[in-house]
């Protein structure tokens, strides 16, 4: 989890009882989970939103111009 180890959650965690308090945190952790799950939620209808914009892959390759061999050896060609 972002590279950290069990200490160091562990001490974050200990740090954030000792500032915010045993009878604030509780419902601290609620409104960062619920917010969390909201962004979550956001960035999961973003990405549906745009994969419902973006064409299939296989029109994609359909819009590239088609190569022409012809033209790739007269070029070669000098």
């Amino acid at each position: 989890m972002f590279g950290m180890g069990m200490p160091e959650i562990l001490l974050i965690l200990a740090l954030a009882l000792i500032v915010i308090g045993p009878k604030k945190l509780p419902d601290l952790a609620r409104s960062l989970g619920k917010a969390f799950g909201e962004f979550k939620n956001a960035s999961k209808d973003f990405k549906e939103a745009l994969n419902a914009e973006a064409p299939p892959p296989e029109t994609q390759k359909n819009l590239k111009a088609p190569e022409n061999k012809k033209e790739k050896e007269d070029n070669h060609a000098g």
